[in-house]
C-alpha cells in the first residue's frame, strides 16, 4: 500500500522494456561523506564535553539520530528511483512518499551523448545527455548512469535503428512470452 509502484506497472501492453536501471551507487558518495562527518563531529564534541553538560550531550545524540534518519531516507530515495527505457519512451520514477513519473517519447530524441569522467570510468558510471526537438525535457541530463556504453548503444538502436527489424524482434519476444504464459494479466482500471 505505501510502497511505490513498480515502474513496469506504468508500461503499456504494446511497449517492450529495453533498459531498467537505478542510478549508480556512487551518486550517494557525498551523502555518505556528509553523514559520517556529521556523526564524527557529534561524537567528538560529546566526548570532549564535561559530564555536567548532559543536556548538550543529549542534544548532540538527537542531532546524530536526525543525521542517521536523513541518510536512511536518502538511501531509500535512491533505491526506489528507476530509469526505464522502452521501445517507445524514456521514463524515470522517483519519490518515496510522493511518486513522480517523468516521461519523454523516444520519437522526440534528436541527439544522444554520454560523458564519462576518470572517476566514472573507474567506478562504472557516466552521464547521459538526451536532447529533444527544441525543448528542455525533464530527462535531458541523467547523471550517475551505470554501464553508459551499453545504455547508449541500446538507446541509439531504438532511436536511429531499423524500425521494421525492431518490430519483428518485439513481436517474436511477445509471441514467446505468450507461449510460456509469463506475461501477467493486468487488472482493469476503474
Amino acid at each position: 500500500m505505501f510502497a511505490p509502484r513498480d515502474p513496469d506497472e506504468y508500461l503499456l501492453d504494446s511497449e517492450r522494456r529495453v533498459i531498467r536501471v537505478r542510478r549508480h551507487w556512487a551518486s550517494l558518495a557525498w551523502q555518505v561523506f556528509e553523514a559520517v562527518a556529521l556523526l564524527a563531529v557529534c561524537v567528538m564534541i560529546s566526548y570532549l564535553l564535561p559530564p555536567a553538560a548532559w543536556l548538550v550531550q543529549n542534544i548532540l545524540w538527537y542531532v546524530a539520530l536526525v543525521v542517521v534518519l536523513r541518510f536512511t531516507y536518502q538511501v531509500i530515495e535512491w533505491w526506489v528511483e528507476r530509469i526505464v527505457v522502452t521501445d517507445k519512451r524514456f521514463m524515470m520514477t522517483t519519490g518515496v512518499f510522493t511518486t513522480r513519473v517523468l516521461m519523454m517519447p523516444i520519437s522526440k530524441v534528436t541527439d544522444l551523448t554520454y560523458k564519462r569522467t576518470a572517476t566514472g570510468r573507474v567506478f562504472g558510471y557516466g552521464t547521459m545527455v538526451v536532447e529533444s526537438a527544441g525543448q528542455i525535457q525533464a530527462l535531458n541530463n541523467i547523471e550517475f548512469l551505470p554501464r553508459p556504453e551499453q545504455v547508449y548503444d541500446a538507446i541509439s538502436e531504438l532511436v536511429f535503428g531499423d524500425k521494421k527489424a525492431q518490430a519483428e524482434r518485439f513481436s517474436m519476444i511477445k509471441a514467446q512470452r505468450m507461449a510460456r504464459g509469463t506475461r501477467k494479466a493486468r487488472k482493469p482500471v476503474g
